[in-house]
């Protein structure tokens, strides 16, 4: 059962970096989009990453919850349905945060 733990601690601590990312402290970021992104569009720049690193670590809650319900019940379609919703959860956060990368950074290194 600690794996459910340590999934489910991983997204509240994305989601605690997303709300951060969300107020404008980009702090959290790799030294290159603090140095990259002017500091007028800081504020829209980590609302669109933090968007992004929410909506991962609500996936990794989501799919916590899954996986224990699937150990719980010894039925694997929850972990089916819970490694489904996680894959669309990245996809969708990882694109949003590449979006801001491109429109802010113009690239993504």
């Amino acid at each position: 059962m600690p794996e459910f733990i340590i999934t489910l601690l991983l997204g509240i601590v994305c989601i605690v970096l997303g709300t951060l990312n969300m107020k404008g402290n980009i702090s959290t970021l790799h030294w290159y989009h603090r140095k990259r992104v002017a500091e007028e569009n800081r504020l829209p720049f980590g609302r669109l990453v933090g968007l992004g690193t929410i909506i991962i670590g609500v996936a990794l809650i989501i799919f916590a919850v899954f996986a224990l319900v699937a150990t719980l019940t010894s039925n694997n379609l929850f972990y089916t349905i819970g490694g489904i919703e996680l894959i669309v959860g990245l996809v969708i956060g990882i694109v949003i945060s590449f979006y801001a990368m491109f429109k802010y950074n113009k690239g993504i290194f």
